[in-house]
Formats: C-alpha cells, structure tokens, sequence
C-alpha cells in the first residue's frame, strides 16, 4: 500500500460550532481516507501509512469523554504499527493533539495553535505546516476559508514533495447537512487534478452560492 504523503489541518469554529478538515495529497482520491468529523464530537485527519480505523475510533473515544490526549494515547498504544502513522485530532472545544510516528518520511511534523493542528509528511520542510497554521489564524470568513486558505499557504510553502493530485474538505455542524437531515455542511473532494487545492475552492465557491446556509 502507498504511504499518503499529505498535508492537512483540522479545525474548530466556536463562534458557529463548526469542526472540519482539509487535506491535500500527491494520492489518488485522498478524501476517502484521511477525513473524518462528528459534529459536536471532534475531527481526526489519519495519513501517512495511514490506519483508518483511527478516524471512527478516534471519535468514538471522544464521545464518551476522553480527552484529544488521552484518545491519541489509545490508538497509538493499540496499533503495532503506530511509528508509521501520523494523526491529527481536534474536539468539540477546540483542544488538539497530535502524532507523527518516528518512520514517517520526511520532513515529517505538526504545528498547533488555537482551534487547529497542521501537519504533514514528506513535505518540503517544516514551513509547510508552520505556515498553515499562521494562515488559518489570520484568515477571516467561515471555517472553510481559513481551512483552504491554509491548504493555500502549505503549498505555496512547497508542499508535498511529490506533488499535487488530490484534496478533500469535510466541515461538520449540527443539522448542517442537505435539509438539516445530517450533520455533513460541506463535503467536498477534488480525487485526481493537476491543481487539487484551486479545484476544491472553485467547488466550495459553488457551494456558497447553491447551498443554503
């Protein structure tokens, strides 16, 4: 199986409740694999040699109330092959954590700050997600700006260094979804182009004018 050299963030609006994350890899259709998010709960970003079942587990954890911390420890402490793995998870206030497992390919690593984690693996450098995260705390508008702004920012930063092929945005909140019958508010993917990021905002620009919100 191919290792999903990605770069993502995950993020939390308080103002209107939203979690979310965006992602973007030289991997074919990476919105199948690295995003999940319950509203109320949290959102995970799992990549690299990436083991999905973090992503439902993760959130599971969450929902009976264990901390970022403490869910991270748990799926680190139940998978053999955690040094592959690299995670991101973020809860319904906002508290993050985050691992990148010591055989990650470089330049592996997270950025954190308030209402988000950045990370990345096989990147250019550590700009990649130091710049993300500086991105998503001085952009303004909806979480779903400030997630593509920073995705936005990881590239222009250098990226992954194999490239671009694909990029996904997945932002939850409370009866957010088509009628107010689901929680999914945006969820959008981009699964093979030449310009992923720039594909995944034309959509999201299309959703804003033909999605209520």
């Amino acid at each position: 199986m191919t290792t999903i050299s990605t770069f993502s963030i995950v993020g939390f609006d308080p103002e209107n409740n939203e979690l979310g994350v965006a992602v973007q890899s030289k991997f074919f259709a990476v919105g199948s694999v690295v995003p999940w998010a319950e509203a109320g709960i949290g959102a995970v970003a799992t990549q690299s040699w990436a083991n999905t079942t973090y992503g439902p587990r993760g959130l599971e954890l969450l929902k009976i109330g264990l901390s970022t911390q403490q869910t991270l420890d748990h799926l680190i402490e139940d998978d053999p092959g955690s040094k592959t793995r690299q995670v991101g998870i973020i809860d319904a206030k906002g508290n993050v954590a985050n691992f990148t497992g010591e055989e990650c390919h470089d330049w592996a690593g997270a950025y954190s700050g308030e209402n988000y984690t950045a990370q990345g693996n096989l990147l250019t450098g550590e700009d990649v997600v130091e710049n993300m995260g500086l991105t998503f705390e001085k952009t303004k508008g909806e979480l779903a700006d400030k997630l593509i702004a920073a995705l936005f920012a990881g590239q222009k930063s250098g990226g992954d260094k194999r490239g671009q092929q694909s990029a996904a945005l997945l932002i939850v909140k409370k009866n957010g979804g088509y009628s107010g019958f689901n929680d999914r508010y945006i969820d959008l993917r981009v699964d093979d182009a030449e310009k992923p990021i720039q594909e995944l905002n034309r959509l999201l620009q299309i959703h804003k004018k033909l999605i209520p919100r």
